[in-house]
């Protein structure tokens, strides 16, 4: 696995990022509003920095315990809290919690997290990673963490989308300036 180049993985950001712009300047499915779509000139991001790159050993929960996440506009939505990733970041131990919901069949795994740069230079209401394993994660492992991926969810660009919050177990007392920062889409 470790046989790319360093920067393969700056080219694939880059490439993800042009691609989710288009998708959000012309796709029906956006969740720019149609009235922000023709000024809409792409997401603003932090550069790339393999820094937040991370490796993470990992502890998965064999009977995951329940977890209600709040939403930014509706009733609080389940998740199951399945695994546990813990890494250091800029000196720190840290630890975030991935989460499925429940009976879900998807192996991917959604790591909501707040982190210093929460509501200042990125989304108030938190950031999202997802988490596809390359197979079955044993406690033990360790993956790779990519802050870089950090987005902002939908609720971000439009109050119509009801997201959940990062639980308060997710919330790092780090700042994480990598993916995703603040939409801004035209406001005064």
């Amino acid at each position: 696995m470790s046989d790319s180049t360093p920067g393969d993985w700056e080219t694939q950001l880059r490439r993800n990022r042009e691609e989710k712009d288009d998708f959000f300047a012309e796709h029906p499915q956006s969740p720019v509003p149609p009235e922000h779509r023709e000024a809409f000139d792409g997401l603003d991001y932090f550069d790339p920095d393999p820094a937040f790159r991370v490796d993470a050993e990992v502890t998965v929960h064999d009977e995951p315990e329940p977890v209600e996440m709040e939403t930014t506009n509706g009733p609080p939505t389940r998740y199951l809290r399945v695994a546990t990733f813990a890494f250091d970041l800029r000196g720190e131990n840290c630890e975030l919690h991935a989460y499925r919901q429940e009976n879900s069949e998807d192996d991917t795994l959604f790591v909501p997290f707040r982190d210093k740069t929460t509501g200042q230079q990125t989304y108030s209401g938190g950031r999202y990673m997802e988490f596809e394993p390359e197979g079955e994660l044993e406690t033990g492992d360790t993956v790779t963490l990519d802050f870089n991926l950090a987005y902002s969810p939908f609720c971000a660009f439009s109050e119509t989308f009801a997201c959940p919050l990062p639980p308060e177990e997710n919330w790092l007392e780090v700042v994480v300036p990598a993916g995703e920062k603040k939409p801004e889409l035209g406001e005064d």
